[in-house]
């Protein structure tokens, strides 16, 4: 190839470089362009060692991300300081938002406060705070009447029961369900309740906490469990002792493995809530805030009672 010829390949080779580069260029600012149009919200739920919560987040994240926004979300695993922590981070980033699940319905109140003083919007999904001064909306499912439909199968089911109860102490989600299923028995003294134990919502911790409570208890015959995962947690150490099906067990969520148990009839019910419906209105609230609009205070989404019998309605392989 003579000289003036290997001249115009380099000038044709350098050319298309650089329009390939001004396109390269183009594309990433539109990009960046677009990640700065976007608005920034903050998520951050008690654990997402829950499959609940990682439905909730998705219908938050794939509605805000539809209209061009971005969630960031945070996993503070049951931990109360990381959890201020991160709403701390949040404010520091002055998103436009912040959805919470709260650890501690109490101890999360100083970084609310920060958060209502940096003028971030609050929205609370499947549990309460303390002060709901400080948050502008809470999407919440009926968690008291999940435990008193629980309850009301129980009284239909069986005329007499000894019963034990897993709870969650400091989750006001956790501590409403409990107390409807103690407010629906409570004129009824034939329905025992013989202990309780706090398990935190977790199958680690209600496993051990079922096999002690039924060594001290060994003539119970009815569990009632804050959530599903609670209820596989009391389900493994029953299917230890070979008590599994033998002992009824209650639970709340419907999560896809609990409707499975009670089609396996290892599980007796689940008061389901629907995790899908609670992200869905807590992303519609967040933009009507953005709008001006006046929101309710509390947005109630209702739960049902799925058993053997009505399962098909609901499916056992999803959430609601």
């Amino acid at each position: 190839m003579d000289g003036r010829r290997k001249r115009i390949l380099m000038a044709a080779v350098s050319m298309v470089l650089v329009v390939v580069g001004l396109e390269f260029f183009i594309l990433a600012g539109k990009t960046i362009a677009f990640y700065r149009a976007g608005r920034k919200f903050g998520a951050t739920y008690m654990t997402m060692n829950n499959p609940f919560y990682e439905i909730i987040d998705d219908e938050i994240r794939n509605a805000l991300e539809a209209n061009g926004d971005m969630l960031l979300t945070r996993d503070p695993a049951l931990d109360v300081e990381k959890q201020i922590s991160q709403i701390r981070e949040f404010v520091d980033l002055n998103v436009s938002g912040i959805f919470i699940n709260p650890v501690d319905w109490k101890a999360i109140k100083p970084a609310l406060e920060e958060a209502k003083e940096a003028g971030i919007p609050v929205i609370v999904v499947d549990s309460d705070v303390y002060d709901e001064s400080l948050v502008r909306c809470t999407v919440i499912s009926d968690n008291y009447r999940a435990g008193e439909l629980c309850a009301q199968h129980l009284m239909e089911t069986r005329e007499s029961a000894k019963i034990l109860l897993l709870g969650h102490s400091v989750a006001k989600s956790g501590i409403d369900r409990i107390q409807g299923f103690k407010d629906f028995l409570a004129n009824a003294p034939q329905y025992q309740i013989l202990d309780e134990a706090d398990c935190l919502g977790q199958l680690e911790l209600a496993m051990p906490a079922t096999e002690e409570l039924l060594k001290k208890h060994p003539d119970a015959d009815v569990i009632m469990c804050l959530n599903d995962l609670a209820a596989m947690g009391s389900m493994a150490a029953l299917k230890e002792q070979g008590r599994d099906g033998k002992i009824l067990v209650y639970g709340v969520d419907g999560s896809p493995d609990g409707k499975g148990m009670i089609a396996e009839g290892i599980m007796t019910a689940t008061s389901a809530q629907f995790p899908r419906r609670i992200g869905r209105k807590a992303a519609d609230v967040i933009y009507r805030l953005s709008e001006g609009e006046n929101v309710p205070r509390r947005v109630l989404v209702q739960t049902e009672l799925v058993t053997k019998e009505n399962l098909e309605e609901y499916g056992a392989d999803g959430w609601q």
